[in-house]
C-alpha cells in the first residue's frame, strides 16, 4: 500500500533527509561534523566442505574503542551467514532486513534459499542508497550448488572470490590468505588459516582488536565459534602500584593565608520545595 494514499504509513527502511540539508549548509559557509573512521577486519575462504567467515570484535568511535566483544557475523538464512564492517547500525539493520526478506522466501519456496539470491537482495539494497548506507559485507554459505563466498561494498558492487577480505585490516589479512590459501584446505586448516588472516588485522590495524570469531557453514549444519580465540590477551598486573606516604621528596612548601570577609546561607523550606514538586 502506497504511503502517498496513507500519509500515517512511514516509508520504509533508512532516511536520508538530513543530507540535503548539510549539503545547503555546507555550500553556505557552516561547519560540518565529519564522518567518523571505522574499523575492522573480517575475512572469510571456501574449503573443501564449505564456508569460513571470520571477524575481530573490536568497535570503535574514531579513536575511542567503545565495545571489546562486538559481534560481527550476522544471520542471514539457515545456509548463510554475513560479516559486517563499517557503521555498526548499518551492518545490523541492513542484514537483519535482508534476513526477514530471505525467510519470506524460504517459506513461499519451501526450499533452501540459494546464496545468489541474498548477494542480489544486499547489492540491489545497497545501491539504492549509493553509498549512504556504511556496510561493506562478506558473504557465505552453503547452498544445493555447493558453497559460495561474496564481497559486497557499500555502493552495491560485489566479487565472487575463493577467499576475501574487507575492512581497515583487510590488507594485512589477505596477505596471509595470498601466501597460504589452497583449495583442498580441510576444516582445521581453514580455521587456522582465517584465525591468523583476522589476527594478523588485528596486530596490524589499530582500529580491529580484542578477540577472534569464526562460523564454518557446512552442508545441513553451521558452527558458530564465539570467541574462538582471544588474540589480544590482557596483561596481568606485576607489581602493587601503591606506594607509602612519603616516598615522593617534597622539593618545595607555600601556605596562603585567606581572610575570609563574608558568609551567606541559604535557607530552603523543604515543605514548600515538597508541595511545589508533588
Amino acid at each position: 500500500m502506497s504511503s502517498v494514499l496513507c500519509p500515517e504509513i512511514p516509508n520504509p527502511g533508512f532516511s536520508f533527509d538530513n543530507c540535503a540539508r548539510n549539503a545547503s549548509l555546507e555550500a553556505k559557509g557552516f561547519p560540518v561534523l565529519k564522518m567518523r573512521k571505522t574499523g575492522t577486519t573480517i575475512a572469510g575462504i571456501i574449503y573443501e566442505d564449505g564456508v569460513i567467515l571470520g571477524a575481530d570484535t573490536r568497535a570503535t568511535e574514531n579513536t575511542t574503542v567503545s565495545d571489546k566483544n562486538c559481534q560481527k557475523i550476522h544471520y542471514l538464512a539457515g545456509n548463510m551467514y554475513c560479516c559486517g564492517a563499517g557503521t555498526a547500525a548499518d551492518t545490523e539493520m541492513t542484514t537483519n532486513m535482508i534476513a526477514s526478506q530471505l525467510e519470506l522466501h524460504r517459506l513461499f519456496t519451501n526450499r533452501v534459499v540459494p546464496v545468489c539470491t541474498a548477494n542480489q537482495l544486499l547489492k540491489q539494497y545497497l545501491f539504492r542508497y549509493q553509498g549512504y548506507i556504511g556496510a561493506a559485507l562478506v558473504l557465505g554459505g552453503v547452498d544445493n550448488s555447493g558453497p559460495h563466498l561474496y564481497s559486497i561494498y557499500p555502493h552495491g558492487s560485489t566479487d565472487k572470490l575463493p577467499y576475501t577480505t574487507m575492512g581497515s585490516g583487510s590488507l594485512a589479512a589477505m596477505a596471509v590468505f595470498e601466501s597460504r590459501w589452497k583449495p583442498s584446505l580441510t576444516e582445521e586448516e581453514g580455521k587456522q588459516l582465517v584465525r591468523d588472516a583476522i589476527a594478523a588485522g588485528i596486530f596490524n590495524d589499530l582500529g580491529s582488536g580484542s578477540n577472534v570469531d569464526l562460523c564454518v557453514i557446512r552442508k545441513g549444519s553451521v558452527e558458530y565459534l564465539r570467541t574462538y580465540d582471544e588474540a589480544n590477551v590482557k596483561g596481568k598486573r606485576q607489581a602493587s602500584y601503591r606506594y607509602p606516604t612519603g616516598t615522593t621528596e617534597v622539593l618545595s612548601t607555600k601556605t596562603a593565608n585567606i581572610e575570609v570577609t563574608d558568609v551567606s546561607v541559604q535557607y530552603v523550606d523543604t515543605d514548600i520545595l515538597m508541595d511545589t514538586t508533588s
